[in-house]
């Protein structure tokens, strides 16, 4: 199953700075780990914010939630999830 997850970070202003660079450097390496695994097929920046809009390929949404709430950065997110289903006039989908 296919999902358009948006991820919005919100982390506090006075973290200190030793400690929001470990959280993001385990964050990053999450990330890579599960891109290498397929399960984060595409990952982009949102311009001006500390949000990205992804695509997850999991069997199902217990899966994804666990594959979210593995994030390092969990805790300070809000996310929005959608499921996605083939679009009949997707031109890749009629090949």
């Amino acid at each position: 199953m296919l999902f358009h997850v948006r991820m919005d970070v919100s982390l506090p202003h006075d973290m200190e700075p030793n400690d929001r660079a470990e959280l993001v450097r385990a964050e990053k390496e999450r990330a890579l780990e599960l891109q290498k695994l397929g399960v984060w097929p595409h990952l982009w920046r949102v311009v001006g914010q500390y949000s990205n809009i992804s695509v997850f390929d999991v069997p199902s949404n217990d899966e994804l939630h666990a594959f979210l709430s593995s994030l390092p950065l969990w805790e300070y997110m809000r996310v929005q999830v959608t499921p996605l289903a083939t679009h009949p006039s997707d031109l890749a989908a009629q090949s």
